[in-house]
């Protein structure tokens, strides 16, 4: 692995950390276009790095760090949120590899779009 590849995994990890732990967005919305960008993965590989970095303990101490500082997280509800949040990630999953990266790079494109747009003109 050379110092490149360390450097870029690093700045990634670090960045895709704190816009997570800033306002929880971090996977898809950093990473994924990061290990686009700086290391050249295609929209597949970026797509199941980023899910396989977005393992429980990451997020764990964030929202533990939200819940103690007064934001209470409703734990029950996380749960099952994320049992089903695993059985969607795995059918999503599904269909996405059989979708030509091409038409995957424009649908999660248009995701991101949507998403800027409701959040920049939403009060």
């Amino acid at each position: 692995m050379s110092v490149q590849i360390v450097v870029s995994l690093i700045a990634i990890g670090v960045l895709a950390g704190m816009f997570s732990g800033f306002m929880g967005v971090g996977g898809g919305v950093v990473m994924i276009p990061m290990l686009m960008f700086f290391l050249q993965y295609d929209q597949h590989q970026a797509q199941g790095m980023s899910l396989s970095v977005l393992a429980v303990p990451v997020t764990l101490i964030a929202a533990y760090t939200y819940h103690k500082s007064g934001y209470p997280v409703n734990w029950k509800y996380a749960l099952l949120i994320a049992f089903f949040f695993v059985v969607g990630g795995f059918l999503g999953s599904k269909i996405a590899i059989k979708i030509d990266q091409t038409i995957l790079k424009k649908i999660f494109a248009l995701v991101l779009v949507l998403a800027a747009f409701k959040l920049f003109f939403s009060k």
